[in-house]
């Protein structure tokens, strides 16, 4: 089966001009005859800890799912993809969408908001699994491959596992020499967490990514957050071997392979512990202090709009 994986420059919050791009990309997948395209967490948006971008969530039917659909009937091909999308509930959920040439094939949203991502959306509970006739995808997006939840639910039962990321670098502050060091580690770690989760489930893995820079405020800090996305637009098989990889650096684009969907037996073990892989220490003391807090930034600018109150928002604390 061909696959591609898209790797975006998005213009945060930027819909109109990040649809278009990934339509782009997308014509330039179903041209070289992919048959499965992966589109980037947040492909409408990309991210920043920047709260108007869920004023600018999509509803389900809305654009992007136009998108998904139209991209799907041109090119008889499944294409998926994740973004902000606003439910009839009120609150903003990281829903990666799968299309096929009939209509929509299934939805996952993404189980635990990432770090700023917390004052953004809440977090879903499925276990990511579409089928689409003989095949079953799973769907795991960004920090979910990091997690053995995650590679529970999908292993065995999953024969390709499809998501995308928006992983961004760790800042060039002071001591600067120790954290080059660690955002070296922090960028090794992105390019190869979808082969090495690939290990874990035994099925292939189609990973999109973003590319470029991007700034915002740091939360709950005063200071200003500069970087870059990080990781590859990236197509492993089952057993991990990388078969395309389009790094950030190499900037928009497709990798594009021919893979075997199916499970094979997974050439690692699910350790016993809540992450498949070490963060380092920045990520995790940005994920210790940035969740509670974006929770509870989220619970004050947007949950009062709502009747009820999701129930990861009633979670003052998560691993």
């Amino acid at each position: 089966m061909r696959v591609a994986a898209l790797q975006l420059e998005a213009a945060v919050g930027n819909v109109e001009h990040n649809l278009e791009e990934c339509e782009r990309l997308g014509e330039r997948a179903g041209r070289e005859g992919a048959e499965l395209i992966v589109l980037p967490e947040f492909f409408t948006t990309g991210t920043a800890n920047r709260p108007e971008l869920r004023d600018v969530a999509l509803p389900p039917d809305g654009a992007a799912t136009e998108l998904l659909l139209a991209l799907a009937a041109r090119h008889d091909a499944l294409v998926g993809g994740s973004y902000l999308c606003r439910d009839p509930d009120g609150h903003v959920r990281n829903a990666f969408v799968l299309a096929s040439p009939g209509g929509i094939a299934g939805r996952h949203d993404k189980d635990i908001p990432t770090m700023w991502e917390n004052r953004l959306y809440v977090g879903g509970d499925d276990d990511g699994l579409i089928s689409v006739g003989k095949l079953t995808l799973g769907a795991a997006v960004c920090w979910e491959l990091m997690r053995t939840q995650t590679a529970a639910r999908l292993r065995g039962r999953a024969d390709i596992v499809i998501g995308g990321s928006g992983w961004w670098s760790i800042p060039p502050w002071a001591p600067r020499p120790f954290l080059r060091a660690l955002e070296r580690g922090n960028s090794e770690r992105a390019v190869r967490a979808p082969a090495r989760f690939a290990e874990y489930v035994g099925a292939p893995v189609v990973h999109a990514a973003h590319a470029g820079r991007l700034n915002c405020p740091m939360p709950g800090l005063p200071a200003h957050y500069h970087g870059r996305y990080e990781g590859a637009a990236l197509v492993a098989d089952a057993h991990g071997r990388v078969l395309a990889c389009r790094s950030a650096d190499e900037g928009s684009g497709i990798s594009v392979a021919d893979v075997a969907p199916g499970a094979v037996a997974p050439a690692r073990a699910i350790p016993d512990r809540f992450w498949l892989q070490r963060r380092g220490l920045v990520p995790a003391l940005f994920w210790a202090y940035q969740n509670p807090l974006g929770r509870r930034q989220y619970r004050r600018e947007h949950g009062r709009k709502v009747v009820g109150v999701d129930r990861m928002l009633a979670a003052d604390r998560v691993p």
